[in-house]
């Protein structure tokens, strides 16, 4: 995807020999160490890869160097302070163009501390994206690096950085937050990674599976980190024909197959303490509640509002204009099944992968076809969404100029 790209030529740019990723299933990195990155003679530009620039931050904020990070204009209205600012308080030297320095928004230049100091950090929002910028430059201090969150966010770069044979711990405190303790001036030991398949992109073929009828579908080695299957858990307390078989470990992570068939599904208040474990997914669940009988609620996702797009609004405006009985609140979606998707209407997906694929399945079973415009970005998590679905028996197409 144009995301994982992006990364990797940023990674490149910063000094890292990355080969054999052109022809083959296989990427091979050649590490130059916790404080081998090389200043770029150039910006670092991520496209829309919210996570590959926030955690390039955090590695960048802990080495000898200085980096300009610049991304497309969808990332560059995305906020970055809630970043760089314990970044900042590890020993990193922020600069934001002055018109964008009060929102925090891109490009930034970083120049990062020799070394990084220790942090005991405590966030207000779940955020693996945070967590994790802290954690990469935390690999560098003198110290250890402690950060607590309200409730436990993805741990894939614990785990990851655990298999590489940094000292990292996990704990509940007693007032029932996250803390993540990690052991700084760290050496870390290569080793082979074997990744597993998206869950956030797998959930848009569930979904379908779930709503057209007679569907039945299996979803071989994807992910099934106990903070990624959030909506897994939802769907199947909606009634969802789902079953996961064959779970293993691979790489230091769970997978396992996915088997859907398509279901009955019943509205339900979906937890807010979950959300953390799906938030990307709230807008193929809001297709999933368009289509199930009675009232799904949706509360504790005011984090939607700062992703690519207004995920809330842009969800509630295009459901609207499908038919679909929504109420909108600053931190909740309340989505009323319908028996019939009336459709018949263009959607504009604000250049937002996911609201873009969310629509596209909605469509597939919906009255009237469902239109989306903008929807070049599904590249950049997705790019063979529309030949992956339309082998299943959907029929996504781009109309003849």
């Amino acid at each position: 995807s144009e995301d994982v790209l992006s990364t990797l030529c940023a990674m490149q740019q910063l000094g890292v020999t990355i080969e054999d990723y052109l022809d083959k299933n296989v990427i091979t990195v050649k590490g130059v160490g916790t404080c081998g990155f090389n200043s770029p003679d150039k910006p670092l530009d991520l496209g829309n890869s919210g996570t590959g620039v926030r955690l390039l931050m955090g590695a960048i904020a802990g080495q000898p160097l200085t980096a300009r990070l610049t991304g497309d204009a969808s990332l560059s209205a995305r906020p970055m302070k809630r970043i760089t600012d314990p970044l900042q308080q590890m020993g990193a030297q922020i600069g934001y163009l002055p018109k964008n320095e009060e929102k925090g928004l891109l490009p930034v230049t970083i120049t990062g501390a020799n070394p990084a100091l220790p942090l005991s950090y405590s966030t207000q929002v779940a955020s693996a994206q945070i967590k994790s910028a802290i954690m990469l430059a935390g690999l560098n201090a003198r110290g250890v690096t402690i950060i607590s969150e309200p409730c436990i966010s993805r741990d894939h770069t614990e785990s990851m950085l655990r298999h590489f044979g940094v000292e990292v711990e996990q704990r509940f405190l007693t007032d029932g937050r996250h803390q993540v303790t990690l052991a700084g001036e760290a050496n870390l030991k290569a080793k082979n990674i074997l990744v597993p398949r998206d869950p956030s992109s797998a959930a848009f073929a569930i979904v379908a599976a779930l709503i057209t009828p007679e569907s039945d579908i299996t979803l071989p080695a994807v992910g099934m980190n106990p903070q990624r299957i959030g909506l897994i858990t939802t769907l199947i307390e909606m009634g969802a024909d789902l079953d996961i078989t064959n779970e293993r470990l691979e790489g230091g992570e769970p997978v396992g197959d996915i088997h859907v068939r398509s279901s009955k599904l019943n509205g339900i208040e979906v937890p807010a303490k979950r959300a953390a474990s799906m938030i990307d997914e709230y807008p193929i669940l809001s297709v999933a509640a368009s289509c199930a009988q009675g009232r799904t609620y949706m509360p504790g996702i005011a984090e939607l509002r700062v992703k690519e797009t207004d995920r809330i609004a842009e969800m509630a405006r295009g459901l609207k204009a499908c038919g679909v009985s929504v109420d909108e609140q600053p931190d909740s979606l309340t989505v009323d099944g319908q028996k019939q998707i009336t459709g018949g209407t263009t959607i504009a997906s604000q250049h937002d992968h996911r609201i873009a694929m969310s629509f596209l399945v909605l469509g597939m079973v919906s009255q009237q076809t469902v239109s989306v415009i903008d929807t070049e970005t599904i590249a950049t998590s997705f790019p063979q969404f529309a030949s992956l679905m339309n082998g299943a028996g959907a029929n996504i197409y781009a109309p003849e100029v």
